[in-house]
């Protein structure tokens, strides 16, 4: 099965351009676009896709926004930011809201087909320079309720990258174990993304940067 992806961006240039060479991996298949974040989250809840590919600025509803709800209403669809610039700030509140990662918009093709595959089983990937702007701007969780050893397993191995199928095999349990435990983890720390998770688990040291 291919993964299903989900393009939104207000420039139809950009949305054409993406998915003509997105068409060329045979792995990936786009099943929708849609031009602002109300319109995102409607295809969403229509087409239910493994990976969105979400711009920030936009009219109507913002990206950032439209991440926030759909991470909240339809946790299966994992959400790439796009953005023009790695210092904007947008990306921070991006991460914030739920989005596994993100890339630049002058990103490679390959590169892209590689971190969406990556998203959508369910792998955190960030570039140290990503990774150092991420962990000034996103605080710890403060207070988070204190996590089991095999949750603490399971976080090391998703902040070292690993995918859901990846971490199953190594602590010889099922997939749909590491998503329930993955979930008790960001409901413990009160993070929504997989990403955030990630960054808490080098800020206290349990994966070095």
């Amino acid at each position: 099965m291919p993964i299903r992806i989900l393009i939104v961006d207000d420039h139809s240039v950009v949305r054409q351009g993406l998915r003509m060479f997105l068409s060329l991996d045979g792995e990936l298949e786009v099943i929708g676009e849609a031009g602002n974040g109300q319109e995102a989250i409607e295809m969403v809840n229509k087409l239910q896709p493994d990976v969105v590919l979400m711009d920030l600025l936009m009219p109507v509803m913002d990206g950032i926004s439209a991440t926030q709800v759909i991470r909240r209403d339809y946790p299966d669809s994992e959400v790439i930011a796009l953005t023009s610039v790695l210092e904007d700030a947008s990306v921070v509140n991006a991460v914030r809201a739920g989005a596994i990662g993100y890339l630049l918009k002058d990103t490679q093709a390959d590169e892209l087909c590689r971190a969406i595959k990556a998203a959508a089983a369910g792998q955190v990937q960030l570039s140290p320079k990503a990774a150092e702007r991420l962990m000034r701007e996103i605080r710890a969780p403060e207070s988070p309720e204190k996590l089991t050893e095999r949750e603490i397993e399971v976080l090391r191995l998703l902040a070292v990258g690993k995918s859901n199928k990846e971490i199953a095999s190594e602590m010889y349990i099922s997939e749909t174990t590491v998503k329930t435990h993955v979930s008790n983890i960001l409901m413990k720390l009160n993070v929504p993304s997989r990403t955030q998770a990630a960054l808490y688990a080098v800020r206290i040291g349990l994966v070095s940067e």
